[in-house]
């Protein structure tokens, strides 16, 4: 069995030593594994903890679009995508539909792949550059 405090140790560890690219991938991570949980307990019908993981990913998203450089047309372009999952977030608890939770985490795993992949590409980058 994992003690919570030890995991609660790590956790925090993970993140003090994380970069912001990395804290960024972590943050996706999050509002995924809360989206899902989400979607899940309306399905089981406990609106309650729906509704707080649902809250949890739309601090998230926000937070994602507080951060974004707006000098940049591809920033605007996440922006968009932003605001499109937190509309999606917002209807789905509002109106307990499950469908535009899915559509939510459908556009978030993408960005979270796109960040990743992106992230790799900058690994491979810096590598070669030595």
């Amino acid at each position: 069995m994992v003690n919570p405090q030890m995991a609660n140790a790590y956790k925090n560890q993970q993140i003090m030593t994380s970069s912001p690219e990395q804290l960024t991938l972590l943050l996706y991570n999050g509002a995924i594994r809360f989206l899902t949980e989400s979607i899940l307990a309306m399905e089981q019908g406990n609106i309650e903890k729906s509704h707080y993981a649902n809250i949890r990913v739309q601090d998230i998203i926000r937070e994602f679009i507080r951060t974004l450089d707006m000098n940049y047309e591809l920033s605007i372009n996440w922006a968009y995508l932003y605001e499109y999952c937190e509309h999606c977030l917002i209807q789905g608890n509002i109106n307990k539909d499950v469908e535009m939770l899915n559509q939510a985490k459908s556009i978030l795993l993408e960005l979270r792949d796109a960040w990743a992949e992106a992230m790799k590409q900058t690994h491979v980058e810096r590598a070669v550059a030595k």
